[in-house]
């Protein structure tokens, strides 16, 4: 497979626009395509070990990073899974719990082993380390994965160097980043232009500000949507956690934004809610400053999944979306969250 050849043609077919700096990344892929796919059993041989198995693409929103990665993907043919890094992550602490007996000492390598049987190809989106507990094992992980030959590419808005930054403990994190770099071909992304927010300028389904006027649109949406639809209670059961979803009617849901943000959940109860759902309405979206960053930041893990699983959302907010604010230690986040809105509050993405 010449990977840039195919890219080209791609394009060509679809009338899409070529970018250099997107060529240059399609480059470097397809150098790390020749690398570990493009041999024979007696190259295989020799190759070195420990050589780069990982592909790490970083740049800033709305780029064409995730775009590229699963072209990449699609027209790879090996054994391969793709996921986003929050479900990876979820993954594996789902494996602990499920072998909680098992001894912490080997609990790693059973999980990697296992990967090992069905994939030669790991694909992580949206890669990003925002916690103490994964920062504190993805070291040991993912030294175990590139032991074991599997390859991973990753997506990230964010530098190798400058994962996990200013986080708790961080020099215990520093040989994570030494196996990344030492393993992985970083390859960065620059575009000025988010394509997301200029595909998307007719964000008409996200509504502002929050008046009589928003509130008589957002009604009038739910009526139509659910027309005909039997309301229910759906009762989500997480680790023996129950979630309840008053508002639904044959996955069309409607929520407030402290249903979703004000409680102690995270990225697993999304996923779950996400799977039994196929339009979100989220109504009062506030603006976020340091004094609700706990809530903002689970707004930033709700939006990535449910940009992931491809869902139709409108919101209601306090402001227009160029405009909502952030806690400091979010900004850079919250840029990614902001140019998923413009996709999925356009009309064109229902």
């Amino acid at each position: 497979m010449n990977f840039k050849k195919l890219f080209l043609n791609h394009c060509k077919t679809k009338k899409l626009e070529i970018n250099t700096n997107q060529l240059i990344t399609i480059d470097a892929i397809n150098k790390f395509y020749q690398n570990n796919f493009n041999y024979n059993f007696f190259e295989n041989l020799f190759l070195e070990k420990n050589s780069i198995i990982g592909f790490y693409l970083q740049g800033d929103v709305g780029v064409g990073k995730t775009m590229i990665l699963n072209f990449f993907y699609e027209n790879l043919n090996q054994t391969k899974q793709r996921l986003h890094f929050n479900e990876f992550m979820i993954n594996f602490h789902d494996f602990i719990f499920k072998n909680k007996n098992s001894k912490k000492s080997n609990i790693i390598d059973k999980f990697v082993i296992k990967l090992k049987k069905k994939y030669k190809l790991i694909y992580l989106d949206e890669f990003q380390v925002t916690n103490i507990v994964d920062a504190m094992i993805l070291g040991r992980l993912f030294k175990r994965i590139f032991d074991e030959n599997i390859k991973v590419i990753f997506s990230s808005n964010v530098k190798i160097n400058d994962l996990y930054k200013d986080g708790l403990q961080r020099e215990q994190f520093i040989p994570f980043i030494k196996i990344m770099k030492k393993l992985c071909l970083e390859q960065t992304l620059a575009i000025k232009e988010d394509y997301r927010k200029s595909k998307n300028k007719n964000n008409d389904r996200y509504l502002y500000p929050l008046n009589a006027i928003t509130s008589f649109k957002i009604n009038k949406l739910f009526r139509e949507l659910t027309k005909d639809k039997i309301k229910q209670e759906k009762i989500l059961l997480i680790k023996g956690r129950k979630f309840n979803i008053k508002n639904y009617y044959e996955g069309i849901v409607r929520f407030d934004f402290n249903d979703l943000c004000n409680k102690n959940i995270g990225a697993e109860d999304y996923i779950k809610i996400a799977n039994v759902c196929k339009y979100i309405l989220i109504e009062n979206l506030p603006n976020f400053d340091d004094n609700n960053s706990n809530q903002q930041h689970r707004f930033i893990t709700m939006i990535d999944i449910i940009y992931e699983k491809k869902l139709s959302i409108t919101i209601s907010s306090v402001s227009n979306l160029n405009k909502l604010t952030s806690a400091k230690s979010l900004s850079e986040p919250f840029k990614r969250t902001i140019s998923r809105l413009y996709e999925l509050t356009s009309s064109s993405n229902i």
